[in-house]
């Protein structure tokens, strides 16, 4: 255990010292939930979205989870371009434990994407979001669990393919249904039933409408509870998957 957490902090101090020399990176990274949120958050404010709460305590939780399911599901474009270089390879030939190559890479992702949550929510606060402290804490953790997960299935989708050409297509055709489905955007209770019910066979759906439950306060609901649970297991599933495909490309 204590050679894990060592081999983690080092694979995760050299992709932060990384993150942290590329300030466009960040940036870029929070802009299209910003523009969201300034051209589109206005455009709700005022209209029923939901039984409790506001439109921005709808359309914030939303654009933290898009920050999360967007950033994250393309990180494995860093992986390619290391591939290209023969950074994975020169990595496959040390005795770094294969899951500290991906947990020292998905905590950098989460801690990055986390760090562009809050300054998506100091904004909403100056444009009129108004949500419990408790609440806004637990839409962090879900961008940060949510990341965990995209972040390992798009390293390891990565790791297969050979070109970036490869790589983006596959990313798109997921987030894009998985966007309009999950009701990031607007509740999906606004739609049709047969859309309203497909969109139960979506797992960030649970998310979404777990953390608008925590920005209104309700915190025993069942929505933030089978949220919890969904989060937890994709991530689980996640992880595992990654690893073994940082195990089977080092063999």
């Amino acid at each position: 255990m204590s050679a894990l957490l060592s081999d983690t902090a080092l694979v995760f101090g050299r992709y932060a010292r990384q993150t942290l020399r590329s300030r466009l990176q960040m940036f870029f990274g929070v802009l299209m939930p910003l523009l969201y949120l300034l051209f589109f958050g206005p455009l709700l404010t005022g209209l029923p979205l939901s039984s409790s709460g506001s439109s921005w305590q709808v359309l914030v939780p939303g654009l933290l989870l898009q920050l999360a399911l967007f950033g994250a599901s393309f990180c494995g474009f860093g992986i390619i371009v290391e591939k290209q270089y023969g950074v994975v390879e020169r990595m496959r030939v040390t005795p770094v434990s294969r899951l500290a190559l991906l947990l020292g890479r998905v905590l950098r992702d989460a801690l990055l994407f986390v760090f562009q949550a809050v300054l998506l929510v100091l904004a909403a606060l100056a444009m009129g979001l108004r949500a419990p402290l408790p609440g806004v804490l637990i839409g962090f953790a879900f961008v940060a669990v949510l990341t965990v997960a995209l972040a390992s299935l798009s390293y390891a989708l990565a790791l297969k393919v050979q070109s970036p050409q490869e790589f983006g297509p596959v990313i798109n055709s997921v987030t894009v249904p998985s966007m309009l489905l999950s009701g990031l955007m607007l509740p999906m209770a606004l739609g049709p039933t047969w859309l309203d019910v497909l969109s139960h066979f979506m797992p960030f759906r649970y998310v979404v409408d777990a953390v608008r439950a925590a920005f209104v306060g309700a915190y025993a609901s069942p929505a933030l509870l089978y949220g919890v649970l969904v989060a937890v297991a994709f991530a689980a599933l996640s992880v595992t998957y990654g690893t073994r495909a940082f195990r089977r490309s080092a063999a």
